[in-house]
């Protein structure tokens, strides 16, 4: 009997002992309820703790950092752009107290953020143009086509002028700031702190993304054009000033050659000059020479040639003296073609 009472006493002890002790992990903390409301403070030390056994609950809320993702949602940019904008956020629990009151759970805590957070992200999203909200000031420098007022400027989607890189004033971190800055005082009653919200992705609406890619594509290729267009240009410029510099020094050439010519030529004749003019004698050698060496070139064995008597160039034809009585041929003064080869011959 005494046995029984013992085991029924330490198993009762068992119970109220189960009942009643808990433990509280480094990542959480824990709110302590007695008929659904909140007694005392929140408990946020790791280790054993003690309840009023069967009449308090233990509430467990997390300690660590969360994470909030919503869903892509569609907004309306300054410049009419329909684009479908992802954000995300990290968030905790900063007094348990207050959040258990609020909102009990994390399931509403996250149905309150999507409606803060959203609101806010659209409301930022609608102040600003497209490319704000796509490009950072501190993104790297891009190629621009045409004149820009900034080094840092993205191509526009919205300028009529092909290729003109706008200025970006703020760009995406500062719209995630001013988000964060209109998002975070909201919270602050709900015992729950956002750290940070950012712009995961932004992309055309898929009603207009084939339009807005098509418009790119023909962006791109008048600017290819005008490039090929500028660089055929620049060939047909180097490609004329070549043939011009050809030119220039084609006849700078053949200048310098008749000059070589014509002064051997001068050189030439004067050492003839001085080599035949010494003497009347040694002059008429140089006449008689330099006409055989004319008829060498005009006369060949098919040439007819008419001619006066008194011609100046056919002049050794004439015979120096009257033919002889006992020839054949008769005697007219002049030497006949047969006979003009062994003339020649004479001259060499």
């Amino acid at each position: 009997m005494k046995s029984t009472l013992a085991l029924v006493v330490a198993l009762a002890l068992v119970i109220v002992l189960g009942s009643g002790l808990y433990t509280v992990n480094e990542t959480e903390q824990v709110i302590i309820t007695q008929f659904g409301m909140p007694v005392g403070e929140p408990v946020t030390k790791a280790g054993l703790h003690w309840k009023t056994p069967f009449i308090q609950t233990v509430n467990r809320i997390e300690k660590r950092v969360l994470e909030w993702d919503g869903e892509a949602t569609p907004m309306t940019t300054r410049n009419k752009v329909f684009v479908m904008v992802d954000a995300f956020a990290r968030w905790e629990i900063v007094d348990p107290l207050a959040f258990f009151r609020q909102l009990t759970d994390e399931n509403r805590a996250i149905s309150r953020l999507n409606g803060i957070i959203g609101s806010e992200t659209r409301i930022v999203i609608a102040r600003h143009d497209f490319i704000e909200a796509v490009r950072s000031t501190k993104d790297r420098k891009v190629a621009r086509d045409g004149p820009a007022p900034d080094a840092n400027a993205v191509i526009s989607t919205s300028e009529a002028r092909i290729g003109v890189l706008p200025l970006i004033t703020k760009g995406r971190g500062e719209l995630e700031a001013e988000i964060f800055a209109n998002a975070a005082p909201k919270v602050k009653d709900l015992g729950i702190k956002i750290l940070d919200v950012r712009l995961k992705r932004i992309d055309y609406d898929p009603s207009v993304s084939q339009s807005i890619y098509q418009r790119m594509i023909t962006e791109r290729q008048q600017i290819a054009e005008r490039y090929r267009s500028e660089g055929a240009g620049e060939a047909a410029k180097i490609n004329g000033e070549r043939e011009r510099d050809l030119a220039t020094i084609e006849s700078e050439a053949y200048r310098k050659v008749q000059e070589l010519e014509g002064s051997a030529d001068a050189k030439a004749t004067e050492i003839y000059a001085k080599a035949y003019n010494q003497s009347p004698e040694a002059v008429e050698l140089f006449e008689f020479k330099q006409t055989m060496d004319a008829y060498k070139k005009l006369i060949t064995d098919d040439t007819t040639m008419i001619f006066t008597t008194d011609s100046d160039l056919f002049r050794f034809l004439k015979s120096s003296k009257p033919q002889s009585s006992g020839t054949s041929e008769p005697a007219t003064g002049f030497t006949p073609l047969n006979k003009l080869p062994t003339l020649l011959e004479v001259g060499r």
